[in-house]
């Protein structure tokens, strides 16, 4: 059952129809879940359910991507190539894109915030467990059960959103979560990047994982319990029938491919810049490289100014010019001043969150039914990206250089612009 339908049940006063047709109607459980108010802006509970959330996207990304500034340390103490160090982080997404696929209907059978809270604990877990591990497949497996862990929070929060508040208030608690999120992304780079260089690895490990396991208990006890919440039954069948109806649709399996190559082209660019810029001619210090990760402030201003000018100009030109963005400015990295590299990181960064930004949007436009499955198959391909995008850089890294890391993601990205330029046309094609 999708998320859509769900919220269609704690509306609709009378009868409502589930995304597969099938009439629901009224009984008095749920005419007296309708009754019950939804959380708005101002009051406490909204407080409470803002702070929480922001709490664990912060917790959940500074999880996700706190290894990728220390590729090359891993790479030095267990005497492994770029590329098999980069499976520290690939693994986790992978193992999150996997796990989108389970924890979303295992929330419907069992509740939103019991799936969260044991997610953040798991993932804080395995987190500090993998600071201590003293082989590579130790430290790969805490990885993959970190990454599985935290799909829980991915998969559900944005639902437990739709379901307890108020329509006229979603919007703005939905960017307080993606906020928590993209600063979750850039402050575990910050916090792992400078610990390292004043400790080491293993120490900036264990922070970020009590840091985690604070954010999950702030969580536990702050996040009001769901009030609209119907447990419901998996049901296979609908799952599979709209599975191949948003692959049949001619629109979004290009999306989905979008979400792999920007994904997979941006990820790519920071598993790997640390390697250049910690050798010479730079010998930046591991600290210096992790405040780099700064570069992912210009997306709280790339995403919603990229909204606004769809409103106006179409999705489709936003996309072709965003992913153009990117591409302009993985070409710049390959200048030697380290002014000029960071130049190009920021436009890599703006033109991703940007394009990002659009796709994500357009898929619940172009989504006829099941929206939630057709996001979660969207971020699927998303992770899955950063995931083998992300490993393959290596490859291109050990025998090409940098020059040979810039060639690949360009490569993602041209396909990534024809793609852009497909949908425009699909979009100009329907509206002729």
């Amino acid at each position: 059952m999708t998320t859509s339908s769900r919220i269609a049940k704690t509306v609709a006063p009378a009868s409502t129809k589930n995304d597969d047709g099938t009439v629901l109607t009224t009984n008095p459980k749920l005419t007296r879940l309708n009754r019950r108010p939804y959380i708005q802006q101002g009051t406490p509970e909204f407080i409470r359910v803002a702070l929480a959330l922001f709490s664990a996207g912060l917790a959940t990304f500074a999880l996700l991507y706190c290894v990728q500034p220390i590729l090359p340390m891993l790479s030095q103490d267990f005497s492994i190539s770029p590329a098999s160090s980069s499976l520290s982080l690939s693994i986790a997404t992978g193992m999150l894109a996997l796990g989108l696929m389970f924890t979303g209907p295992l929330s419907d059978a069992i509740g939103r915030k019991s799936v969260m809270v044991v997610a953040l604990l798991l993932a804080a877990t395995c987190t500090i467990i993998c600071s201590f591990m003293t082989s590579w497949h130790g430290i790969l497996l805490m990885r993959a059960l970190t990454g599985l862990s935290l799909s829980g929070v991915a998969a559900v929060a944005m639902t437990y959103l739709s379901e307890e508040i108020h329509p006229n208030f979603i919007a703005l608690s939905m960017g307080l979560y993606i906020s928590g999120s993209s600063i979750g992304g850039m402050s575990g780079r910050l916090v792992a990047g400078v610990l390292s260089d004043f400790f080491s690895w293993r120490v900036s490990l264990i922070v970020l994982g009590l840091f985690a396991l604070a954010a999950a208990c702030l969580f536990w006890f702050v996040l009001p319990a769901s009030k609209h919440f119907r447990a419901s039954s998996l049901r296979p069948k609908t799952l599979l029938i709209n599975f191949k109806l948003h692959w049949r649709d001619p629109g979004l399996p290009l999306l989905f491919a979008e979400g792999f190559l920007i994904m997979g082209g941006f990820v790519t660019l920071f598993n790997y810049i640390g390697y250049r810029l910690l050798d010479g001619p730079y010998y930046l210090s591991p600290a210096i490289v992790g405040l780099l990760s700064i570069v992912y402030l210009t997306g709280s201003y790339s995403s919603p100014k990229a909204g606004s000018l769809s409103n106006r100009y179409g999705r489709g030109s936003i996309l072709l010019g965003s992913i153009g963005m990117m591409l302009v400015g993985i070409i710049i990295t390959c200048f030697p001043s380290v002014i000029i590299i960071f130049i190009g990181m920021m436009l890599v960064a703006a033109g991703f969150f940007a394009a990002h930004s659009v796709a994500s949007s357009w898929i619940g436009c172009r989504a006829r039914r099941a929206k939630a499955q057709a996001s979660s198959l969207y971020l699927f391909c998303y992770y899955a990206g950063s995931s083998v995008a992300g490993t393959l850089g290596g490859v291109f890294w050990l025998h090409l250089g940098w020059t040979g890391v810039v060639v690949f993601i360009a490569a993602l990205l041209v396909i990534a612009s024809f793609i852009a330029q497909r949908l425009r046309k699909l979009v100009e094609t329907a509206k002729s």
